[in-house]
């Protein structure tokens, strides 16, 4: 029995950041000629339903889109002809058959213009944190470039100006957000724990606040902040929010 899939929620801006990703984690990506393809693509069908597209960022086993939906569709249609249309090429080219994709595409709301400039330097830094490259202006198949010289298929004018009415001034301002350190967290692949639920796993290891985990020895912290990390749904970032203890602290523990 199949349930009803629930309808996305409908962003307030109309601007939501998506990602695809390979069936059961595969490469979509065998080369860079697959990389140029996607992006033709990606193009043709932007001139065709004509949505602003603020990034993007293709890995070899999934992409991620920051994207304005059009009056004239919505982001699953525009989301579903990309998909098609590069599957069919790519089957073609490696004489393969069946789905390249996951079968639904994720995505979550841009709703503000804080969570907007998170979610376009998340997508720029995702080859940095993937450990892939070490500077955010070298990597090559983001859409930074994009915001430095003459776009190819972004609208850098829009993003631009919510750094600086002027351009110039604009890029450098953006030129130093991208590159600042961050604990950004868009879009998890696995379902988050929410803040009470982690506390009530906290208070079942015996940790009733804050201070009490950090007034305990080494030894002892270590062993809870390891099973807090182990978890499913649980963050870095969350434990250090929750117990107090330095992100860098719980990164290193093993």
């Amino acid at each position: 029995m199949h349930l009803p899939r629930k309808p996305r929620i409908k962003s307030s801006t109309h601007v939501y950041h998506v990602m695809t990703r390979g069936i059961n984690r595969q490469t979509i990506f065998e080369d860079e000629t697959d990389k140029y393809k996607y992006l033709s693509i990606l193009k043709r069908y932007k001139l065709e339903y004509q949505f602003e597209l603020y990034a993007y960022c293709l890995m070899d086993n999934h992409v991620h889109l920051l994207i304005k939906e059009p009056e004239n569709t919505t982001i699953s249609e525009i989301m579903k002809r990309i998909n098609i249309s590069y599957v069919f090429w790519y089957n073609k080219k490696y004489e393969r058959t069946g789905p390249l994709f996951q079968d639904r595409f994720k995505s979550e709301n841009v709703d503000s213009l804080p969570y907007f400039r998170t979610v376009l330097r998340y997508i720029h830094q995702n080859p940095l944190k993937a450990g892939i490259e070490t500077s955010v202006f070298q990597c090559k198949w983001t859409s930074i470039k994009e915001y430095l010289s003459p776009p190819y298929i972004i609208d850098t004018e829009p993003v631009l100006k919510l750094f600086s009415p002027n351009k110039e001034e604009a890029t450098e301002i953006l030129k130093t957000f991208m590159k600042e350190e961050n604990e950004d967290e868009c879009m998890d692949d696995i379902p988050k724990l929410t803040d009470q639920e982690v506390q009530k796993v906290l208070i079942e290891l015996g940790v009733g606040n804050k201070s009490e985990i950090q007034r305990m020895d080494k030894v002892n912290r270590n062993k809870i902040l390891l099973k807090l990390k182990n978890m499913k749904g649980v963050s870095n970032n969350q434990i250090a929010r929750l117990t107090g203890i330095s992100k860098s602290v719980i990164q290193r523990l093993k």
